[in-house]
């Protein structure tokens, strides 16, 4: 009877069509809104504890164009107890999405909840710990993985292999790898990218060698790991040895595996092999050439990479930036913007790493009303918000001449790094403002941000070209001492300029002296010049002996010593070092000056006759002299070597680039506009003291930028107070 009667008792039956169509609702959801109505149905029908529905709307809230792990996370967290595979389901939606570090988090609370959690868990969480290289989690988890006896599953030892590979902890990797039963290709592509990813490269074909002996055939996409991991860290040694590899074995090499090893190198810098092997390539096809038109531009061959770049019959975004780059940092600014003016011609919308090239060769070129133009269409089209774009922006700004506008950029700047900091520090240091650099490195500190070796490069060049030698003392100590920050060759090179524009000179050898890594041609440059300025003979023969025996051909030691032994009146030591300089074509670099006028700019090289306004400009320019001799000048021939005619010498210093593009500017500018000069070497003495006149007998604002700073001339005085 009471048998009977429980069997009466009417039990609750969820409808199957309202079942139905709310997983329907769940998979027509397209917003967190909608998601939410849907959830609110679910609880109204009293199916909140239908976990197959729930789970159907966590990984719905996952996979929205706007994904919301938070939402998905505290539904997951209110359900009892989830069977493993629908929790598993949920793990594995987690470690593929955006923000892998998701799972880990859903794993704690599973843990803390006590959810089952089985061997087929593991595998995801594994995966979301490689991802953001999470290695005490992933450690974490191997200790849950062995307490529960999972260890020994091939997914999970995959994962493991996976984990510590990515974590740099390859010999942990391999310890997992070692004691696997069973090894499929997934593992040892995952040992042998490892491998490849940590730069121990004396391991990866021994490997392949142990996989072969398994039994088990290498496939293509373990060749391509490797020659992609070659060719990324330029290792073209092991990238050869491998080619050799392959062919030795008989591998047929397809054409992804061809396509493979002409990227590897053309990232090796190795372009006649990936040339000769891009020729045979049938079909050409848009990767390759890109890559091929980088390794052109990374070896200095720009106009090898334009030629292939016109050639191609389509061309994507990458490759449009990769040739602007080539050109950005191949010293042809103005071929990128061209370039850049086309690529917007062509309908395609640049993206964040073509800008970056665009500013670079636009802070390149020191053309600022170009500069204003770029910074016109970062802001037009939602570029500026970007971090790296205004740090660019402030760099491009402080290489233009225009302080205020860099200024402006970092001031607007809602998130700032050490990078922004760093940028604008080195901005104040180049234009001569040192004791604003060393304000601003107080405001840094004050904001918590931890400086690092850049930032004090751009100190101490602040206070080296400042003459703040115990200012510069300080902040070398303090980055060793207060921020554990290991001195570089550019940091010892700072501190030899601070001490040796100082006339300091013995302390800037001694410098050299204690340094504990060898003193490079700049380094020793930076003390000859030192030496010439503050009339040092000996230590200045010294130096220049010391570039020279680093650069047989540089041109500034040959001709200070030519002039040191002609004022000692050592004539055979005169003769030798013409001879030499006869002997190897040596020329002293000729001066190259650019002027930016009405948008356009306008090139001279010192003597230049080319220019269409030729008689113009040396007309002016005698006007000039003529007026500046009136105020006092003299033509200063310290920088021409000594035995030259006195007439060639005056033609010599009076013809100079920066001069020629001043006297353009003044025929050619408007009323009050300020002319802006870029020059590819240091200003000399004489230049510097005509511009200072000059910006005072005319009236003007002079800026110049040169291989080191600006000097900003006016009414006679310079900005760098006569200290570069």
């Amino acid at each position: 009877m009471n048998a009977i009667a429980m069997t009466s008792i009417p039990q609750p039956i969820v409808p199957s069509t309202i079942n139905r169509n709310l997983f329907n609702s769940l998979s027509a959801a397209s917003s967190l809104s909608h998601l939410k109505q849907v959830h609110a149905q679910i609880l109204r029908s009293g199916l909140d504890r239908s976990n197959s529905l729930l789970i159907k709307l966590i990984l719905s809230a996952c996979t929205l164009s706007s994904p919301s792990f938070d939402y998905a996370l505290s539904v997951f967290h209110q359900m009892h107890n989830p069977e493993p595979h629908l929790s598993n389901k949920f793990l594995r939606q987690l470690s593929r999405s955006s923000n892998p570090e998701t799972a880990l988090l859903a794993y704690a609370k599973m843990r803390e909840q006590g959810f089952v959690i089985d061997s087929f868990s593991l595998p995801p969480l594994l995966k979301a710990s490689t991802r953001i290289s999470a290695l005490n989690e992933g450690m974490e988890l191997q200790g849950f993985a062995t307490k529960m006896d999972f260890v020994s599953d091939p997914y999970v030892q995959t994962g493991l292999v996976a984990m510590y590979a990515a974590s740099r902890h390859i010999e942990d990797a391999r310890l997992v790898f070692d004691k696997m039963s069973h090894r499929d290709i997934v593992a040892w592509d995952m040992m042998i990218n490892g491998y490849c990813a940590s730069g121990s490269y004396s391991n990866v074909l021994p490997l392949i060698e142990e996989m072969k002996r398994s039994n088990i055939k290498p496939d293509e996409k373990i060749f391509s790991t490797v020659l992609s991991a070659c060719g990324r860290a330029g290792n073209l040694e092991f990238g050869k040895a491998f080619h050799e590899f392959i062919i030795e074995n008989k591998v047929v090499i397809d054409y992804n595996l061809q396509c493979a090893l002409i990227i590897m190198y053309a990232g090796c810098g190795s372009m006649d092999m990936a040339g000769s092997l891009f020729k045979e390539l049938s079909p050409k096809n848009i990767v390759v050439s890109t890559s091929m038109i980088t390794g052109y531009s990374n070896t200095g061959q720009v106009e090898a990479a334009r030629q292939l770049f016109d050639q191609m019959p389509q061309k994507d975004l990458v490759c449009w930036s990769a040739m602007i780059s080539g050109y950005a940092e191949g010293d042809q600014p103005q071929e990128a913007l061209g370039l850049f003016q086309q690529l917007l011609n062509s309908g395609l919308k640049p993206d964040q790493v073509t800008m970056l090239s665009v500013i670079s060769a636009c802070a390149h070129l020191g053309a600022l009303d170009h500069a204003i133009e770029i910074q016109s269409y970062v802001d037009k089209n939602q570029f500026g918000e970007i971090l790296s774009v205004n740090n660019a922006l402030i760099d491009m700004y402080a290489k233009c001449g225009a302080l205020e506008r860099a200024r402006g950029v970092f001031a607007r700047m809602h998130t700032r790094n050490v990078i922004t900091w760093s940028t604008m520090i080195g901005a104040y240091a180049v234009h001569g403002e040192a004791v604003k650099a060393l304000d601003l490195f107080h405001q840094m500190r004050l904001q918590k941000v931890h400086p690092n070796g850049v930032t004090f490069v751009a100190l101490l060049y602040a206070c080296s070209h400042g003459g703040l030698v115990q200012e510069g003392k300080k902040m070398f100590t303090s980055m060793v001492n207060e921020y554990n920050i290991t001195p570089k060759r550019e940091h010892f090179g700072c501190m030899v300029d601070l001490f040796g524009r100082a006339n300091m000179l013995r302390e800037a050898l001694e410098v050299i002296e204690e340094m504990p890594m060898a003193p490079n041609v700049v380094i020793w440059g930076s003390l000859m010049a030192a030496c010439r300025i503050h009339n040092e003979v000996e230590l200045g023969e010294f130096a220049a002996k010391r570039v020279l025996e680093l650069d047989p051909y540089h041109d500034g030691a040959h001709i200070l010593l030519s002039n040191i032994y002609a004022k000692e009146k050592r004539w055979e030591n005169v003769g030798e070092m013409r001879k030499v300089m006869q002997n190897k074509g040596i020329l002293k670099q000729r001066g190259c000056s650019r002027i930016e006028l009405n948008g356009k700019l306008h090139e001279f090289l010192t003597a230049d006759r080319s220019h269409e306004d030729v008689d113009e400009i040396y007309g002016k320019l005698d006007e000039v002299v003529r007026e500046l001799e009136v105020a006092g000048y003299t033509p200063n021939m310290c920088g021409v070597l000594v035995d030259l005619e006195e007439e060639e010498k005056k033609k010599a210093i009076l013809w100079h680039s920066e001069k020629l593009a001043l006297c353009y500017g003044l025929v050619r500018r408007k009323r009050g506009d300020c002319i802006r000069i870029i020059k590819n070497l240091r200003v000399c003495e004489d230049c510097h003291n005509f511009m200072k006149l000059a910006s005072k007998v005319y009236e003007i604002e002079i800026v110049v930028r040169d291989r080191t700073r600006f000097h900003r001339y006016i009414d006679g005085v310079c900005s760098c107070k006569d200290y570069w």
